[in-house]
């Protein structure tokens, strides 16, 4: 008889690990190494947003608060819903969370029972389909192709739906390709959705302002009015404010499904932490014109990141709509021999030989559900990214 859950194996440790591993291991041992994995901006959190925190510490506001957030933050939360996408939402219809994954979290415990499926787009974020495999039900991949932009086309979920479907999980931009939906693009899942009613809509916008050029970001109901009553719609300021470690994470949908999520988070972690959430009040409320600023040197970098990357022979990268990633392809690499011997089989065995051989440390694309690929996060400084895309160069030039 096993001490653990049975539950632990129907999910797997993050695929990620192995290569921070290494590249930790390579790094301690005084190889330079260039890490291209975190999925955080190296901005450093606004001023007026970490004054705030002080201004909430020095008031006192350290005490538990309710479950699910404080009523400031909530109607901050609201009036960003109303400000930036039209949507309508009161605070007893708001969730907030220790970070965006909790959110996600909590929403797939309150609803998923055994057999329950939960359509995930591939390439997707690694924790959607563990988490729904730890909430007891069944992901469902349907793979988007580079030929699609990574988008999944309308016939591709309509494909996907049966009636054990129960959640849609979509996210645009996207982690890990940074592909965003225009309009007419969720319109046309929006059609399929409206079709299927026992269908809920998941979302994850949490790169909502990370957007550039002429793209312009939507949500699902915004986009379509008809999906409001079965949409749970979330984001955080993790991203855009540079609040990663902070931890705040919201959502807002049906006032049933809010009161579900917070009786799960009412017996797990109960409030996040109460600083964070003043904080992230000032970050909603306050001034929005470093996001701009911000974006202008991640479309710089991203621009340098795939011209340098489609000049590597044997990859062939899309340019993304948002988020800070790219997800080139290595389709024209495989096969080969690195300089140092190592057959490249598949994108895990290119991101290894290209870590041990070069010191850059990416992820491979089999971690977020489809290959042959991998993932770069232009989230760090120009020399670092003009160094490291100069070394993959370099690798696949030597591949024979």
């Amino acid at each position: 008889m096993t001490f653990l859950s049975a539950t632990l194996d129907r999910v797997k440790p993050s695929p990620t690990i192995a290569v921070t591993t290494m590249a930790a291991e390579l790094k301690a041992a005084g190889k330079d190494v260039i890490g291209l994995g975190a999925g955080e901006p190296d901005f450093d959190t606004p001023q007026n947003i970490k004054d705030a925190a002080v201004a909430a510490i020095a008031a006192g506001k350290t005490k538990y608060t309710a479950p699910d957030g404080i009523v400031e933050l909530k109607q901050a939360i609201c009036a960003k819903f109303k400000r930036d996408n039209g949507l309508d939402y009161a605070p007893a219809q708001v969730s907030v969370g220790t970070g965006g994954k909790q959110i996600l979290y909590n929403a797939l415990m309150a609803t998923l029972n055994p057999g329950d499926e939960v359509i995930i787009p591939a390439p997707y974020w690694v924790s959607y389909p563990d988490m729904v495999l730890l909430a007891g039900g069944e992901p469902v991949i349907a793979e988007a192709s580079s030929q699609t932009g990574y988008k999944l086309t309308p016939d591709q979920l309509e494909a996907a739906i049966t009636p054990k479907t129960k959640w849609l999980i979509f996210n645009s931009p996207s982690n890990p390709t940074g592909a965003g939906y225009t309009r007419d693009e969720l319109k046309g899942l929006t059609d399929v959705l409206m079709r299927h009613p026992h269908v809920w809509v998941m979302t994850d916008d949490m790169y909502e302002h990370l957007t550039y050029g002429d793209f312009e970001f939507c949500t699902p109901a915004q986009v379509e009015p008809g999906l409001y009553e079965r949409t749970l719609t979330c984001n955080g300021v993790s991203k855009a404010y540079a609040m990663t470690g902070w931890r705040i994470g919201y959502a807002a949908g049906p006032k049933s499904l809010i009161a579900a999520m917070r009786k799960i988070q009412s017996q797990s972690t109960s409030n996040p932490c109460s600083v964070s959430q003043w904080a992230a009040v000032e970050a909603l409320n306050g001034p929005q014109d470093y996001i701009e600023a911000n974006n202008a040197i991640f479309k710089r970098r991203r621009d340098m990141v795939v011209d340098m990357l489609n000049a590597a022979e044997g990859i062939s990268c899309l340019t993304p709509e948002g988020a800070f990633y790219v997800y080139p392809s290595i389709h024209g690499c495989l096969g080969k021999t690195s300089a140092a011997g190592t057959l490249i089989e598949n994108d895990e065995t290119f991101a290894k030989a290209l870590l041990e051989e070069t010191g850059v440390a990416v992820v491979f694309g089999a971690a977020f559900g489809l290959s042959p690929a991998f993932r770069v996060s232009y989230a760090t400084s120009d020399e670092n990214l003009e160094k490291a895309c100069t070394r993959i160069q370099e690798f696949c030039a030597a591949l024979r």
